[in-house]
């Protein structure tokens, strides 16, 4: 090849690179017209771009641009402060390549939607598994002010930074509602027209999912070693630790939320001692992440549900043991609440119809904790204290300033002696806060057990209708029960 031709060659490749040095902006899915920004507050702008790429950012509400500079891989982050408008605003992002438009932002309050196939089941329900009032929802579903985002479900061996596939955020209509988170949607509805701001719901869920695939392997790796590299990640894609974290969460962060609604634990219902742990520790994870400081938890306890043999008290096939747990870590995160779902399970359908009232008792929690609606009560009857009593054993409550209710007679509890046989009990309220629990066959009672079974209807509640969790009064793993 002669000297010109080699010229001419080097010439070009010299082009074609620079070419592709000069690549445009590009954004996180997350970051895209019809967004809700968490208002007045700092959130984070994020991207990629060109190493050292001198970029400029003018936003509607600003009064002057942002001028940031990407780093030597070409990452760059900016934060940048809202305010408490309810215009829909712009955002220009320019570069030397690029000219980009985000339109019809919206300032509002933003909530993270994750968890297993109860925060995944959309309002049209599953096949043969409705979701009630799922039609008069889509009906009135028409809001500019409420926005949803939801993320496909994938996982990953290592964090990915970005979404691959997404609908990108969309203002909620009759057409889109549908097949959206119904637990997400009916909470975002209502807090939208109580607080008369807009609201943004991010739904990321996958159903079976295990709490171990939601978190990073940073924290996994204090429980037990991961090591993805030969594993199949298409293959119980929601049971591999550290999968869905990787896929479904990381590429949110940092997207500045308000809070996170979470109902999750049916997979792991047998195992609750190392649900304590990792449960807790997942939301340390994300927490610490995100860097916005500990940002409200607020989830879902797990249904009754037929499991199997409704007579099996053992730990590993006890969902109560689950659900005990769950209302232990209320203790355990610092800014959590929990819905209690006594009442609302069903023996034969693991996803119960009634996602309104789960979505109601998340929204009161975060009423009363989160936007400080004082008056509204977020949580029922928990027991507190026990006494002896002419035979029998009397229980106290916290959160029962009002009293406690029952809509018939008091069912599902048990009584039991030193010898950890429990057998059916009569409960009944006494002076309107307390329940006494008797039975001829403990002559001196010792422990009490309220609905610890798979499946069981709850009775007892407060007074605003707030039901109270299964609990146990005992910490005996070998007891035994009598029909």
């Amino acid at each position: 090849m002669n000297t010109k031709k080699c010229l001419q060659l080097l010439m070009l490749v010299g082009f074609l690179w620079v070419q592709f040095l000069q690549a445009e902006i590009k954004l996180p899915a997350i970051v895209s017209s019809n967004m809700v920004l968490q208002r007045d507050t700092d959130v984070t702008l994020w991207g990629w771009a060109d190493p050292f790429e001198d970029i400029s950012i003018e936003a509607s509400w600003l009064h002057e641009s942002i001028n940031i500079l990407a780093d030597k891989e070409g990452n760059w982050k900016v934060k940048v402060m809202t305010t408490n408008s309810k215009e829909a605003q712009i955002i220009k992002i320019f570069s030397r390549t690029s000219n980009i438009l985000l339109k019809n932002i919206l300032f509002g309050e933003v909530w993270l939607c994750s968890g297993q196939s109860n925060m995944q089941q959309p309002l049209s329900g599953y096949n043969g598994q409705p979701t009630f009032g799922a039609l008069h929802a889509v009906a009135n579903a028409n809001n500019p002010n409420l926005r949803l985002f939801t993320v496909h479900r994938k996982g990953a061996k290592l964090p990915l930074n970005n979404i691959d596939s997404y609908d990108g955020w969309e203002e909620a209509s009759s057409i889109n509602v549908m097949e959206f988170s119904a637990v997400a949607y009916f909470f975002g509805e209502q807090l939208q027209k109580i607080l008369d701001v807009p609201v943004g719901l991010i739904h990321t869920s996958w159903g079976g999912s295990k709490v171990e695939a939601w978190i990073s392997k940073e924290y996994m790796n204090t429980y037990q070693t991961v090591d993805l590299d030969s594993v199949d990640i298409n293959k119980q894609t929601n049971h591999i630790p550290t999968a869905l974290f990787n896929a479904m969460i990381n590429p949110l962060i940092p997207y500045t939320i308000k809070g996170t609604l979470w109902y999750q634990g049916e997979s792991n219902r047998d195992k609750p001692s190392e649900y304590k742990e990792r449960f807790p520790a997942m939301v340390k994870d994300w927490r610490s992440r995100w860097n916005i400081g500990d940002f409200p938890f607020y989830y879902v306890q797990i249904a009754p549900f037929l499991y199997g043999d409704n007579n099996a008290f053992e730990v590993s096939n006890n969902s109560a043991y689950i659900r005990e747990t769950q209302l232990k870590c209320v203790d355990l995160i610092p800014n959590s609440g929990i819905a209690i779902t006594m009442d609302i399970g069903e023996a034969n359908c693991i996803h119960p119809a009634k996602k309104k009232e789960v979505a109601n008792r998340l929204l009161f929690i975060a009423l009363h904790k989160s936007y400080g609606y004082k008056t509204i009560d977020f949580s029922g009857p928990i027991y507190n204290s026990m006494i002896a009593h002419e035979g029998g054993l009397m229980l106290q409550f916290q959160n029962a300033e009002k009293g406690l209710y029952t809509f018939t007679n008091l069912t599902g509890f048990e009584i039991a002696g030193e010898d950890k046989v429990f057998y059916p009990a009569d409960a009944k309220i006494i002076n309107g806060n307390r329940v006494f629990v008797t039975s001829g066959h403990v002559k001196t009672p010792v422990a009490v057990r309220y609905a610890w079974r798979n499946w069981v209807k709850g009775s007892l509640f407060d007074t605003n209708l707030l039901p109270a969790s299964s609990f146990r009064t005992d910490d005996w793993n070998d007891a035994k029960h009598v029909e």
